[in-house]
């Protein structure tokens, strides 16, 4: 089906903010404040990925300034209080994505690894960008207009042609009206529409076979 498949590529930020393995603690701190930006990939050589600082990487500097007893599951982070330049504050291996990858597989990954942005790189590991979590959120902004033709090319040409399904959408909610030919159309139909990027949900509201399935 030829609905549209966003890629990271199209939503991320090309021009990253990043840094060396050598840059010192106040610097990283000085560089997100200006950029606004939560984590920066660090680089080496002509641009490989080898790591990331985050907000979280640079707080404990403050969180273990007291002489405190460490507990034992604190000992990681711990360490991290006592350094000075990117390569000892750094996470690494960097959590990372291709600029091919769909915009679900970005979020997953984000979800799970429980960060904010992740540096783009290519094949070779080479930084091409950055895509944050408000970066996921731009396809979201597409007008309703353009998600109505998309799902009428889309979706609708394909699983209903017999015109007997008209839709709506309003602030990305897409409702469906009227009877579909065979009730095992009505969930894939579903499905479908949501699949397209920028769709906030699918609503049914009608009589006949598609009111009755849905």
């Amino acid at each position: 089906m030829p609905a549209s498949r966003y890629t990271v590529s199209d939503v991320m930020t090309h021009t990253a903010v990043a840094i060396g393995r050598e840059a010192s603690y106040k610097e990283i701190v000085e560089l997100m404040h200006q950029w606004k930006v939560s984590a920066v990939p660090v680089l080496e050589g002509e641009g490989r990925v080898v790591g990331v600082v985050s907000e979280a990487d640079l707080l404990p500097k403050e969180e273990f300034r007291r002489t405190d007893p460490v507990l034992p599951d604190q000992l990681e982070e711990a360490s991290k209080a006592g350094g000075v330049l990117a390569e000892e504050l750094m996470s690494s291996p960097a959590v990372t994505v291709h600029p091919d990858a769909p915009l679900a597989e970005a979020a997953r990954i984000m979800a799970r690894r429980q960060v904010k942005r992740l540096p783009v790189v290519n094949e070779v590991g080479m930084l091409e960008g950055v895509v944050s979590r408000s970066d996921l959120l731009k396809v979201f902004l597409r007008p309703d207009e353009e998600l109505e033709e998309e799902i009428r090319r889309a979706v609708l040409a394909e699983l209903a042609p017999d015109g007997t399904v008209d839709l709506t959408v309003r602030e990305g909610v897409v409702t469906l009206r009227g009877p579909v030919r065979d009730r095992a159309l009505v969930p894939l139909l579903a499905r479908a529409i949501r699949a397209v990027e920028g769709v906030v949900d699918v609503r049914m509201e009608s009589s006949g076979a598609l009111g009755a399935a849905a």
